[in-house]
């Protein structure tokens, strides 16, 4: 666990700066345009390089050192943040730039994440893995809970120059991290050498492949799809919601909330290790999840929303690390790199259509129905949540909360997810590999090869 810890420890650094930068722009972005919208442009922009080039990271998590490829990506990250500074330290930040920075750091991220999730099975053991996920939550909480108290004090202090400085500095953190430790590679079996050191198309094909074998992880995969849509078609209106009350310290307070709610989610995880049948634990808590989104939407009312994103950050985080080490368990070492990048293009195939919808549903639809005087005010709607500013988002989240519920339930009720740790054989031994390949270092030029 000690080389893993290295890691997490740079990463979660490097993530807390993130956080401070992300919080500061987005209360600059409705500032300048007092809409919902260019809130879910950016997450859309920030999401789309994660879901298209999920294959080609998968492939080269497969392919080549993934020690590498993770210093690679977050020094690109860093470079990207680098033009934030300049921009701010400039006088020429625009809401577009915002929107191509989210972009390409999105575009870094992409290759980031599978090498680093698939290097977790060779470092942890088999009983750790859900505890690692856990701690892997923990990092993101940490960016909700630090990032918002750091961002409201240090604003005052430094203002936005200093921050994104601070962000930058950060980096360099998680890439030192990498560069004192050493991760092992998995030994190549036959079949990945012949079905996955092909092109990239064919890793691609041979990743969908691998899962459509396994009935259970693909219907698993496609719930998660239509879980990612609905918690992505309200919570992306987060800072709407409670900016079109509140005040950007208010928006901060309810976001550390939020991230203690992660923090805990994420530390009982690591402690717990989660239920024997872990797919009882992800259904379980992803429904508990869904209620609390609901009631995220039925007051106007700070304390009553950070309530509901504590729970429901609580879970998220819990169901999120049992997933995680269910396909660590059932999916082969040497081809989790391409079959996690698959999963991921999967699962998050309908979230661009989530950013795309909300902010357009909010401004238009929701927002002037349950204003006074709307087809809605005097409704059940109206007389339940309330009419005003905000309240079109926050029927929004009811009814997301709601077919949450419902979609959680057919999910369980499919023989395939509810029995999938007992029909599908494990695919990891009881102890992570002893004798990996040795370390490679990849030509950069390879980069741009296939």
């Amino acid at each position: 666990m000690r080389t893993f810890l290295v890691i997490w420890i740079g990463q979660v650094i490097s993530i807390i700066g993130s956080g401070l930068t992300s919080f500061a722009l987005g209360v600059w972005i409705f500032q300048q345009t007092g809409q919902a919208t260019p809130f879910a442009i950016t997450v859309l922009f920030g999401t789309l390089p994660r879901i298209l080039l999920t294959p080609l990271a998968g492939s080269l998590a497969d392919r080549w050192n993934r020690r590498w490829l993770m210093i690679l990506a977050d020094s690109g990250n860093a470079l990207v943040t680098l033009v934030v500074v300049f921009l701010v330290m400039t006088d020429s930040l625009q809401v577009w730039n915002i929107y191509l920075v989210a972009l390409a750091g999105a575009l870094f991220a992409a290759f980031q994440e599978p090498a680093y999730t698939a290097s977790i099975t060779m470092l942890v053991p088999k009983k750790d893995l859900a505890r690692a996920s856990g701690l892997m939550q923990v990092a993101q909480s940490m960016e909700m809970l630090v990032a918002p108290l750091l961002a409201g004090i240090l604003f005052g202090v430094i203002g936005l120059r200093g921050i994104v400085l601070i962000d930058f500095l950060t980096y360099f953190f998680a890439v030192g991290a990498l560069l004192i430790v050493r991760i092992p590679q998995p030994p190549l079996t036959t079949q990945a050498e012949q079905d996955g050191r092909g092109r990239i198309w064919r890793d691609a094909l041979f990743g969908w492949q691998y899962l459509r074998q396994r009935r259970g992880l693909f219907n698993l995969l496609l719930y998660f799809a239509l879980v990612n849509f609905l918690l992505n078609l309200a919570s992306v209106l987060t800072g709407p919601l409670v900016l079109s009350f509140s005040t950007p310290a208010v928006l901060g307070a309810v976001q550390t909330a939020t991230g203690f709610g992660m923090l805990i989610g994420s530390l009982v995880l690591g402690v717990w290790g989660g239920p024997k049948r872990r797919i009882y634990g992800v259904m379980g808590f992803i429904g508990l999840g869904s209620l609390a989104v609901l009631v995220i939407g039925l007051r106007a009312n700070p304390f009553w929303i950070a309530g509901g994103f504590f729970v429901f950050l609580f879970s998220i985080p819990i169901a999120s690390g049992l997933s995680q080490a269910i396909f660590q368990t059932k999916v082969a070492p040497d081809v989790q790199g391409r079959v996690f990048a698959i999963r991921s293009l999967i699962s998050r195939s309908i979230m661009p259509l989530a950013f795309l919808m909300a902010g357009p549903l909010a401004d238009q639809v929701f927002e002037p129905l349950m204003q006074a005087g709307g087809l809605l005010a005097e409704s059940l709607p109206g007389t339940l949540i309330g009419v005003g500013a905000g309240r079109g988002i926050g029927l929004m989240f009811v009814i997301s909360g709601i077919l949450l519920m419902v979609a959680t339930g057919f999910a369980f009720l499919n023989p395939s997810i509810r029995n999938l740790e007992i029909e599908l054989p494990d695919a990891l031994p009881e102890e992570t590999l002893t004798k990996p390949m040795p370390e490679q270092v990849p030509p950069v030029t390879a980069l741009a090869e296939d």
